[in-house]
């Protein structure tokens, strides 16, 4: 049987990041996961898997023996198949464009970047250059999108940003190189879990306050009802004997969802990634649930040891 440690283990491949800005990544929090996560698991999933901070950790301590990456933002997910499977032909398109931003005027660059967001590339691999073109140099590195699903963040001031990166591209590239890549909803994503494996579930969070809702990275907001969904979902990947982590912010009825179903509440304090107001970054507290101590989960992990 063969298994994927997360411990990190010292080696020689190229640190696979990001490829994408992404409010809400986590980066920072990516070594929390690390240090809580089972030692050893079969296979690893992430539902909501976003700018993938989490995965590429992962990946670099350790290559994956499977990867189960989703989101439910279909364009999000075609641009890390072109990744994955055309990191060459993408890179030759985003050094063209590049070429054509980068010696231009501020003025300039905003006429090209708005012509670009207009466009519908019919291509997925133009789909995907589009996108880390304008996540790249649009305003604080933010993806949203509208109600009908269309990018709508206005253009950004970044003086040299890095459009065509040939190392992070074919880092990331190598990483993904086994993984499958889905674009679903949740809780089909999780119903491929079996027992002994992981699963890190990072979704839109419940805002802290009135003011500090963002769940745009889809045309479909993600509200009470699916928070709740998700629960029960948790649920369901406990009594499997699935490892599950996930994190959300420390809002009151997060707690109260998770409350009594013998799962270990652990709050974190990090910074926001992206926020248009740099006060806006300060440290907020996030919270980590897992299911770790769930007595399915504890049996499905000793039979896993047992037959190691």
């Amino acid at each position: 049987m063969r298994l994927s440690p997360s411990a990190p283990q010292p080696d020689n491949r190229p640190m696979a990041q990001p490829f994408l800005k992404w409010a809400g990544g986590k980066a920072k929090l990516a070594p929390a996961i690390i240090k809580r996560a089972p030692r050893w698991f079969r296979r690893y999933h992430e539902p909501f898997l976003g700018g993938g901070a989490v995965f590429f950790a992962i990946a670099k301590a350790q290559p994956l023996t499977g990867a189960h990456l989703n989101d439910a933002n279909e364009e999000l997910m075609a641009c890390y198949q072109a990744v994955r499977d055309q990191p060459e032909p993408l890179l030759a398109r985003l050094e063209a464009l590049a070429a054509a931003y980068l010696p231009l005027a501020h003025e300039a660059r905003a006429e090209l970047y708005y012509r670009v967001r207009a466009t519908v590339p019919t291509l997925a691999i133009d789909r995907a250059a589009r996108l880390i073109f304008l996540n790249r140099t649009c305003y604080n590195g933010l993806f949203r999108v509208n109600a009908k699903g269309q990018f709508n963040v206005p253009h950004g001031r970044y003086s040299n940003p890095a459009i065509a990166d040939r190392a992070r591209i074919l880092a990331a590239s190598e990483a993904l190189r086994d993984a499958e890549l889905t674009s679903s909803d949740f809780e089909t994503a999780c119903a491929a879990a079996e027992p002994g494996d992981l699963v890190y579930l990072d979704p839109p969070y419940v805002p802290l306050s009135d003011t500090a809702s963002f769940t745009a990275y889809t045309a479909r907001d993600f509200g009470p009802s699916d928070q709740r969904r998700l629960r029960d979902v948790f649920d369901s990947l406990s009594r499997r004997g699935v490892a599950a982590l996930l994190s959300n912010s420390a809002h009151e009825t997060v707690r109260d969802l998770y409350r009594d179903r013998g799962y270990t509440f652990e709050t974190v304090a990090m910074s926001r990634a992206v926020n248009s107001v740099g006060r806006g970054r300060a440290p907020i507290p996030e919270l980590l649930v897992s299911n770790l101590e769930h007595p399915a989960v504890r049996e499905a992990f000793a039979t896993l040891a047992r037959h190691a």
